[in-house]
Formats: C-alpha cells, structure tokens, sequence
C-alpha cells in the first residue's frame, strides 16, 4: 500500500525540470505546496516526500525554505550515484546527508535512489552495493536502490541530451540487478543480504511488460519497501486509468513510495514534460486524486 507520496523527481535535474523557464524557483515551490495540501486533505497518513535532489544541494533546499515549499512536507529526499554521474566518492554518504539535515533539522532525510552500475564491470556493482548498505542503512529511514530491472536499449533514457551525453547516457541501461534478458547479476545476490532493510526504486512505463515479473523478484528478494511513480502525463493516454489500476494492485503488498510528476503537453509552458505546469493547481488535482483512489483515508485507518 502507499505509505509515501513524492512531489516530483529531481526537480534540480535539468532533465526533470527546467530551470529556464523557472529561474527562481518559485514555481516548484508553489507546485510542491499546492501538491503537499492536497496530499494532506486526501489522507493525512500519508508521508510527504519533496522529490528527491539530484545533485544534493543544500542551498536548493534552503531556497525552498525561503519560498515556503518545506512547510508542505515531511521528508527531504536525496539521490545519489557517486560511482557513474556524480563528481564525489562514495564515502562521503554520510556526509552529504549531514549537509541536508543540517538545513532542515525538523524533516527526516531519506535515500530515494541510490545506485552503481555494472557498465564497466559487474564487480564494481557488487561493491557499490555492500558499501551502500555500510554508509545508509543505519543511517537514514528509507534507502531505496537504482534500480531492480537494467532498462530496455530501445526505449531510451528520460535525458535531455541523450546520446550527446556520450558515456553518461550509456550508463542509464546498466544500473540493474537484473539483465535485460531477464538474468541476475553478480550484485543480486548481494542486495538479497540487505533487504528488506534495503528498498528497490524501479519505474515503471506505461503498459510495461515487465511488471510482473518485478513483483514475483521483489518478492523473492524480500523486499519490502518500494518506490516507483505514476506519471501525471500518463494520465492524459488512452487506457491510462486501467493500466494505473493494474499497476497500484500488483504492488499492493509492498510499502510503496509513489512519485507524481512529469507534466502533460497540455499543462505545460513549453509543451515538455521538463516544464513547469502552467497551473500548479491541476498537478495538485491529480496528487490528491491518485492518493484517494490508491491511498484513502478510510483504508488506511483499517490496516492499521
């Protein structure tokens, strides 16, 4: 079941959000509190993650501060890939969540991604692995790693400059545990060892064939805690209602983080799912309607 809802992902990423046509900001901060309300009004159980950082910023999240954007949620969410995209070493985990907390000391910080790839060799992934679990999991609430499945080739990677990006973009098809064919790799066994402490972040696409699948290995694995997303753009496709539906039951038995994000043709300045919404309000809509499908209120109190 939902035990978190996440407002956007990277929204410091260019390839998630772009920060031309929101220079200061202030519009994500508006676009986290519209959605942070209508989450709390829909099921006040339900965890309020800011979308998880990427680069992890400390001044980002202070300007949030400032715009108002932190009274809206529970959580600060970091992500990190020391070994492939970012220009720091791995040991210095602890570190940079020391840096976040420093500057929101009433939030808790969680690890909403965390990977190491096995582009240049699966031992390295091994490594990465273990010494995630070392530095993390007694450190933080929820660790969540990148990713469960390598992503298919052919369907391309959500980058804004893909190819361009040379070895960068390459490194997107190989942060599975689990070949594209459908084989483990060498780290899989190694994650088996943290989870369920260790939760998986796996996407999935529309009408993705591999849905399946991924729950029999979760289960296998025992993991327990999942984060994944529901697109905000989906929403407007054919079928869209049917395949969410399909999707939020099959992963009923985890404890799933839920991202919301990536705006419409229709909602947005620029016609980009990059671009901020035209009107925050509407991605709010449609955070508050997804928790009262898949999270009510009333559900909720049951369970528990």
């Amino acid at each position: 079941m939902i035990e978190a809802a996440m407002i956007w992902n990277e929204p410091n990423n260019k390839s998630h959000w772009d920060p031309d046509l929101d220079p200061d900001w202030s519009v994500y901060a508006r676009t986290v509190a519209e959605a942070g309300r209508a989450i709390e009004s829909a099921n006040p159980e339900v965890t309020r993650v800011l979308g998880g950082i990427s680069p992890i910023d400390p001044h980002f999240i202070n300007n949030l501060g400032t715009l108002g954007a932190l009274d809206h949620v529970d959580v600060v969410a970091v992500h990190g890939f020391p070994l492939d995209w970012n220009l720091w070493p791995i040991h210095e985990w602890p570190q940079r969540i020391t840096e976040i907390e420093a500057v929101v000391p009433d939030h808790e910080v969680w690890v909403t991604e965390v990977g190491v790839g096995s582009f240049g060799a699966e031992e390295v992934q091994v490594f990465g692995v273990n010494r995630t679990a070392e530095l993390l999991l007694d450190r933080v609430p929820r660790v969540f790693w990148y990713s469960l499945f390598d992503l298919p080739l052919e369907w391309g990677a959500t980058t804004r400059h893909r190819e361009a990006e040379g070895s960068s973009y390459y490194r997107h098809f190989y942060m599975g545990l689990i070949r594209e064919d459908g084989t483990p790799k060498l780290a899989l066994d190694h994650f088996r060892k943290h989870a369920p402490k260790m939760g998986i972040m796996q996407w999935f696409h529309f009408h993705d064939p591999r849905l399946d699948s991924a729950v029999r290995w979760m289960k296998d694995l025992g993991v327990k805690h999942l984060r994944t997303g529901l697109s905000w753009a989906d929403s407007y496709r054919p079928g869209w209602q049917d395949w969410f539906d399909r999707q939020m039951e099959a992963l009923e038995d985890f404890e799933t983080t839920v991202t919301f994000c990536f705006t419409p043709d229709c909602q947005g300045v620029s016609g980009h799912h990059t671009c901020p919404p035209t009107h925050p309000e509407a991605f709010a809509e449609f955070c508050g309607r997804m928790i009262e499908r898949y999270a009510p209120a009333e559900r909720k109190r049951a369970v528990a």
